[in-house]
């Protein structure tokens, strides 16, 4: 496990934007609870709740990868969206500490889904929210 700090940066803020992620002509997640985790020097991800994903929409895959400052990932595709949407959705179940933020949220890589529309342009690195508190 490594651990955020000044050489590899991560912090995350709530995206006030409405995000919709479109696949395949569908909407396959809309919200306005989005995180926005900027990492290093990689483009800003949202990360989507799960109550505003539509999962009938996805497939679980048995991809599994591993980040050493988030934890294991797990991975779904987008049948709809065809071959570019094959694991085109991953999520930390059980994050790191450091980004514990994230824990059950889902992300889409925007080239294998058809659109994520209204990512904030105003994300600023170096905010960190407090942890989510169990509901």
């Amino acid at each position: 496990m490594k651990f955020p700090g000044p050489e590899h940066q991560i912090s995350i803020q709530r995206n006030p934007a409405r995000v919709v992620v479109s696949v395949a002509g569908r909407v396959a997640a809309d919200t306005r609870n989005a995180l926005t985790l900027c990492e290093a020097e990689y483009p800003p991800v949202q990360y989507i709740p799960p109550e505003d994903v539509d999962f009938s929409q996805l497939e679980r895959t048995d991809q599994v990868t591993y980040c050493p400052y988030k934890g294991h990932c797990n991975y779904y595709s987008v049948p709809g969206g065809g071959k570019k949407s094959i694991n085109a959705v991953w999520s930390y179940q059980d994050p790191f500490p450091a980004v514990e933020q994230i824990r059950g949220y889902v992300a889409f890589y925007p080239e294998r889904v058809d659109e994520i529309a209204g990512q904030s342009p105003n994300v600023r690195q170096g905010t960190v929210l407090p942890a989510r508190k169990n509901q």
